[in-house]
C-alpha cells in the first residue's frame, strides 16, 4: 500500500537512522510446515459453488446492477453477504425461515430468545439476539485456521425469536421449551441466542423432552448457577438446579468451566457439592492446559451419556473483553483460551448450543456481541471440520409435532 520508502526518508532532525536488521537464517525451518501455509493450501480445496449460487440468487432477487458497475455480480439491491454494512440482519445473513415448519430443511437453526426477566442485577439481555445478529454481518462464513467455509459445507437458517413474556418467567420458559423442542425434533441443530442464563433450563428441557437418551452439559461461566431459587424465583442463577432435575440429565455429567471470583453464591456451591457436579476453575485449566482440560470435560460430560449440550455465558471471559454483560467479573478466560477450549469440546458433536448474557446496552463497540457471534461460528466450524455436525439427530427418538 505504501510502497518502498528510501532509507534516507527515515532521517529526521536529531534522529539517527538504523540499518535494516539482517534477516535471520534458519536452515531447518520450512514455512510450508506452518499452520499459516497449511491454511493457505486448505482454502484452495474448498468448493465455491455455494458462493456462486448466492451471487446468482442476489442478482435474481435484487436486479442486476447499473450499467456503470464493472463487477456484474453486484445487484442493484443488496442481497446476501455483501456489503457487510447493508441488508437485513439475520444471523450471518442466513435465510430467514418465516414458516418455522421449514427449519428441518437446514443443518442448524438459530433461535433468538430475547429475555432478561431472570436477571438479578443489570438487565438488557433481551436485546442480545438483536445485537448478536447485527454485528454478525461483519463476519464471513470462512475461517482461515480451520479451513472451513460454512456456506459451502453446511446449511444454516435463522428462525427468528421466541415470543417471550416479559415479567413472567414460567410462561416464557414454556414458550422457549416449545420452540427448542420443535427445532430439535426437525433434525436441525438448535442454536440459541440469549437472553439471560435462566433460559438454560427451558432450552435443555426442550431437547430432553424429545429424546429418551441421556444428555451431559458443558457450561462456560464464572458463576455456578445451580441454586434452587434466587429472589424467590427461578432466576439466571438457577438453571442447572432445574435442568439436572430432568430424568435424563444428571448433575454428575454437568461440567462447569471457569467458575470463580467474588460472585459465586454459597447456596449454589452447597448444591453443587450435594449433587456432585464437576467444576474446573481458571487456575485448574491453566495448570492442566487447554487440551487436557477439554479432555477432562469431555470425559465427564460424555460418561454414560448419548449427547452433550453447550452453555456459553460470555461473562466467563475476563470482563475487560466483555463489558456488555450483566454480571462482569475480572479474572476469567482470555478470548483465545475460551475459543480454543470451545472448539475442542464441540469437535465430537453437540445436541444444542446457547450463548447467553450478552447485554448490548452495556456493550462497547459491539465487542461483547461480536464474541457471542464467534462462539456460534467456532462451534459450528469445529463440528464441520471434524465431520460431526448432525450427529445429534440419532438421539431424537421422541419428536414432537405442532
Amino acid at each position: 500500500m505504501f510502497g518502498n520508502i528510501p532509507e534516507r526518508s527515515h532521517r529526521r532532525a536529531g534522529v539517527v537512522a538504523r540499518e535494516p536488521s539482517r534477516r535471520l537464517h534458519h536452515p531447518d525451518f520450512d514455512a510450508r510446515g506452518t499452520q499459516g501455509w497449511k491454511s493457505i493450501e486448505a482454502e484452495g480445496k474448498l468448493p465455491e459453488s455455494g458462493w456462486r449460487k448466492e451471487q446468482q440468487w442476489a442478482l435474481d432477487m435484487g436486479l442486476p446492477g447499473s450499467d456503470s458497475i464493472i463487477d456484474k455480480s453486484i445487484p442493484t439491491f443488496a442481497r446476501g453477504e455483501l456489503p457487510h454494512f447493508a441488508g437485513i440482519n439475520t444471523f450471518l445473513k442466513a435465510p430467514y425461515v418465516e414458516n418455522v415448519r421449514d427449519v428441518g430443511k437446514y443443518d442448524a437453526a438459530v433461535i433468538g430468545i430475547p429475555f432478561d426477566s431472570g436477571t438479578t442485577y443489570r438487565p438488557g439481555t433481551r436485546f442480545g439476539p438483536q445485537g448478536i445478529r447485527r454485528i454478525s454481518a461483519l463476519y464471513t462464513p470462512y475461517n482461515y485456521e480451520l479451513g472451513v467455509d460454512l456456506r459451502e459445507q453446511m446449511t444454516l437458517c435463522d428462525a427468528g425469536d421466541v415470543f417471550t413474556i416479559p415479567a413472567n418467567l414460567e410462561k416464557s420458559f414454556d414458550q422457549i421449551t416449545k420452540g427448542v423442542s420443535h427445532v430439535a425434533s426437525s433434525g436441525a441443530l438448535p442454536i440459541m441466542l440469549g437472553g439471560d442464563h435462566s433460559i438454560g433450563f427451558p432450552c435443555v428441557r426442550g431437547i430432553a423432552d424429545v429424546t429418551s437418551k441421556r444428555i451431559g452439559i458443558i457450561h462456560f461461566d464464572r458463576h455456578i448457577d445451580i441454586q434452587e431459587k434466587d429472589l424467590d424465583e427461578r432466576m439466571h442463577t438457577t438453571p442447572w438446579y432445574w435442568a439436572t432435575n430432568l430424568p435424563n440429565v444428571s448433575a454428575t455429567n454437568l461440567v462447569q468451566l471457569g467458575i470463580g471470583g467474588w460472585q459465586v453464591p454459597r447456596y449454589g456451591v452447597a448444591e453443587a457439592r450435594k449433587r456432585g457436579t464437576n467444576v474446573l476453575t481458571i487456575s485448574d485449566i491453566e495448570q492442566m492446559g487447554l487440551e487436557k482440560a477439554a479432555e477432562v470435560a469431555l470425559e465427564l460430560a460424555w460418561k454414560d451419556t448419548d449427547a452433550v449440550y453447550i452453555s456459553f455465558d460470555v461473562d466467563s471471559l475476563d470482563c475487560g473483553f466483555v463489558p456488555g454483560t450483566g454480571w462482569p467479573e475480572p479474572g476469567g478466560f482470555l478470548p483465545r483460551e475460551a475459543l480454543k477450549l470451545l472448539g475442542l469440546v464441540t469437535a465430537p458433536g453437540i445436541c444444542g448450543l446457547e450463548v447467553v448474557e450478552v447485554s448490548p446496552p452495556y456493550d462497547t463497540s459491539d465487542i461483547t456481541a461480536l464474541f457471542g457471534v464467534r462462539v456460534v461460528v467456532e462451534a459450528l466450524g469445529s463440528m464441520v471440520a471434524h465431520g460431526n455436525l448432525g450427529k445429534h439427530k440419532s438421539i431424537i427418538d421422541k419428536p414432537v409435532s405442532f
